[in-house]
C-alpha cells in the first residue's frame, strides 16, 4: 500500500517528505525517509492516519535516543492505543506495546526495558551478610557494594570510583578465587579503566594481584561481536564464565547493549556499574545509568567527595555550579571572575577571526607532542595533554572546520606537512568497528613513519602499541579536535570548549558539565553567554519508561 505524503502533511502539520520541515507547521515533526519508510510498513496492518503519524513519530523520537514515545499528555490519541491491531499490552507480542501511561514502544525496546528491570529488581534484593562499621567513604561504599549481587557506584571525576572498586575486587578475592573481568563502552575507557586498576592494584597482596585482571576489553568484544548480526555470541542460553563483571562509563551504555549484557549474566555472578550520572547519556536510545539511579532501589551509591579537585579547584567549582546551576548565571559568573587560575571564559570570536585568536592556543597546545614523533608511546601520551571539544560536528565552530583550522595553522608554523591528507604526527580517531583489526569506535592513533613508509600508531590492550597502514584502517577522522561525545571515557590534562555562536537542541547542561570534566589541569569555554545560559539551563528529557518499570516490577 503506497501513502501520499502530501495528504498526511495535511493531517499532520510538518510532516514533509525527506525529513525537511514544513515552517507553517510543528518543527518537531521532521520525519526522515526512514521514518516514513517504517511508519509504510506498520502502515499495512493498520491504515488509521493516526497509527501512520504514532509509527514516524516512535521511529524518529528513537533515533533522538527515547526508548518510548510519552502520548500521557495526547488524550486524542487514546482510542487509537486502545483498539489498533499493532498495539499490544505488555506482554503481548505485537509490533508496538503501550503501557499503563499511555507510553508507546517499540517491542524490542519494551523487552529490553522490561528484561532489564527484572535483573536488577532481581539482583537488588540478592544480599550476603557482612559487618560495615567504615566511615570512610570510599570503604564505607565497597561494603556496601559487598552485600549487593548488583551495585551502581555513581562520583564525578575523582571520586574514587575505581578505587572503590578495586577495593571491592579485592576483599572478594580473599575469600575465594574469583574469575572477574573489567569492561567499558569503548577502547579508550576501558583502557582507562585498566590503568587505573593496575596502579591499585599495587597496593594488594601478591596473590590477590593475581586475581585481579591484567586487561579490560570493551564490552562488545566481552560479549562476543558477530560480524554483520545484532546478537552476540553470549547470550541467554550462552552465559559469559564470569563470577564479576565490572564495567566502566556506565552512562554510555545504552538500553539495548545494558540489556543484552544482562541477559548473559549468570544469576550467581556479580554485576558493578561505575559511571557518573550527571553525564551525558548514551548516543543510542535510553538513559539506563540516569534511570537506575533515579529509582527508589537500593543498589546505588553515590560517591560525593573528589580528590582531585580540592577547595581551590576551578574545575571541581565550575562542575559543581553548573550540575547545581538552573539558569546558568551562577556557573557564568564563576568562569568569568577569575578566581581560578584552572577554569577561565573566553567570548567567542567572529568565525573569520577564530583562527587568530586560536592560533597560539594551538600551537602551545600541539607543538609538544608534534616534536616527539620518534616515539609512539611518547607522541601519543603528549597527544593527550590538550583537546578542542566541540559541541557540533559541522559549521564554523563545529569539529569539522576547527580540524581543517588546526591543520592549516600547524601547516604554516612547518609543525606538520599540512598540503597531504596522511603526514606525520597525524592524530585520527577511528569512527567505524572493524573486529579483524581490532580497532573500535573511538580509539585514537598518530601516524608516524617507520620503515617502508607511514603507519599509524594505536595503544594496544595490553599496554604495548600496534601499527597500521593508512589504507587498511575502517572509518576515521582528524582528531585535534572532537565532539564532547565522542571525549567520554577519554580525559585531557588541558580542555578547550568551543560553543557554537547559535543555540541548538545538543547543547545542554549534561554536555557542558562532561566536557568541563574531561579536563585534569585547566578548562577554558570559549562561548557567547546567552548561548552558554541556555545550554546550562537546558537538561537531558528522555522519554522511558524504565524507572517505573524497575520500581514496579515484583521480584
Amino acid at each position: 500500500m503506497l501513502y501520499d505524503y502530501r495528504v498526511y502533511g495535511r493531517q499532520y502539520p510538518g510532516v514533509q517528505p525527506g525529513g525537511q520541515r514544513d515552517p507553517d507547521g510543528d518543527s518537531s515533526a521532521a520525519f526522515c525517509p526512514l521514518d516514513h519508510h517504517f511508519a509504510r510498513f506498520i502502515s499495512r496492518f493498520d491504515a488509521q492516519p493516526e497509527i501512520y503519524h504514532l509509527a514516524a513519530e516512535l521511529s524518529k523520537s528513537g533515533r533522538e535516543g527515547h526508548i518510548c514515545l510519552d502520548l500521557s499528555g495526547k488524550p486524542e490519541y487514546r482510542h487509537v492505543l486502545q483498539n489498533s491491531p499493532v498495539i499490544g499490552r505488555p506482554g503481548e507480542y505485537k509490533p508496538l506495546i503501550a503501557d499503563e501511561h499511555c507510553r508507546l514502544y517499540l517491542y524490542r525496546f519494551w523487552e529490553y526495558q522490561e528484561k532489564l528491570a527484572k535483573f536488577v529488581k532481581t539482583m537488588q534484593n540478592a544480599e550476603c551478610k557482612m559487618q560495615n562499621d567504615e566511615s570512610d567513604e570510599q570503604t564505607a561504599a565497597a561494603m556496601f557494594a559487598l552485600k549487593k549481587s548488583f551495585c551502581v557506584i555513581s562520583g564525578g571525576p575523582g571520586t574514587g570510583k575505581t578505587t572503590t572498586v578495586a577495593k571491592i575486587l579485592a576483599l572478594l578475592a580473599q575469600s575465594r578465587k574469583l574469575r572477574i573481568v573489567l569492561s567499558a563502552p569503548t577502547g579508550k575507557a576501558a583502557a582507562r579503566l585498566q590503568e587505573s586498576i593496575s596502579r591499585e592494584k599495587k597496593h594488594f597482596l601478591p596473590e590477590i594481584q593475581d586475581i585481579i585482571p591484567k586487561t579490560a576489553s570493551t564490552l562488545h568484544r566481552l560479549l562476543g561481536t558477530i560480524p554483520g548480526s545484532p546478537y552476540f555470541r553470549y547470550n541467554a542460553r550462552r552465559l559469559l564464565p564470569y563470577d564479576v563483571i565490572v564495567v566502566d562509563e556506565a552512562s554510555m551504555v545504552d538500553l539495548a547493549l545494558m540489556s543484552k549484557l544482562v541477559q548473559a549474566i549468570s544469576p550467581k555472578a556479580r554485576l558493578i556499574l561505575l559511571g557518573d550520572k550527571d553525564q551525558l547519556a548514551s548516543v543510542e536510545a535510553g538513559a539506563v545509568l540516569g534511570d537506575i539511579c533515579a529509582s527508589n532501589i537500593n543498589c546505588v551509591v553515590q560517591l560525593e567527595k573528589s580528590y582531585r579537585f580540592g577547595e581551590h579547584s576551578g574545575i571541581g567549582a565550575a562542575s559543581r555550579a553548573v550540575n547545581a546551576d538552573d539558569t546558568g548565571e551562577q556557573s557564568l559568573l564563576l568562569l568569568k571572575s577569575n578566581t581560578y587560575a584552572d577554569a577561565g571564559w573566553v567570548e567567542l570570536p567572529a568565525p573569520n577571526m577564530l583562527a587568530s585568536c586560536l592560533k597560539d592556543r594551538i600551537i602551545q597546545g600541539f607543538q609538544p607532542y608534534l616534536k616527539s614523533l620518534q616515539a609512539p608511546l611518547a607522541a601519543l601520551a603528549l597527544f593527550e595533554k590538550f583537546r578542542i571539544l566541540c559541541a557540533l560536528r559541522e559549521g564554523p565552530y563545529g569539529v569539522f572546520s576547527i580540524n581543517q583550522m588546526v591543520e592549516k595553522i600547524l601547516g604554516k608554523e612547518r609543525l606538520i606537512s599540512g598540503d597531504k591528507r596522511w603526514y606525520a604526527g597525524r592524530p585520527v580517531m577511528i569512527s567505524g568497528n572493524d573486529y579483524t583489526l581490532g580497532l573500535f569506535n573511538g580509539d585514537v592513533g598518530i601516524a608516524l613513519y617507520e620503515k617502508g613508509g607511514l603507519r599509524v600508531f594505536f595503544p594496544s590492550p595490553d599496554g604495548g602499541i600496534r601499527s597500521f597502514h593508512p589504507l587498511r584502517l575502517p572509518e576515521h577522522e582528524t582528531a585535534y579536535s572532537m565532539t564532547v561525545h565522542k571525549s567520554q571515557g577519554s580525559e585531557f590534562e588541558q580542555v578547550l570548549l568551543l560553543l557554537p555562536d547559535k543555540d541548538a537542541v545538543i547543547l545542554t547542561k549534561e554536555l557542558i558539565y562532561t566536557a568541563i570534566t574531561r579536563a585534569k589541569e585547566s578548562v577554558e569555554i570559549w562561548g557567547k553567554e546567552e548561548i552558554f545560559r541556555a545550554a546550562v539551563s537546558r537538561r537531558i528529557r528522555r522519554s522511558s519508561g524504565l524507572k517505573d518499570r524497575i520500581e514496579k516490577t515484583p521480584v
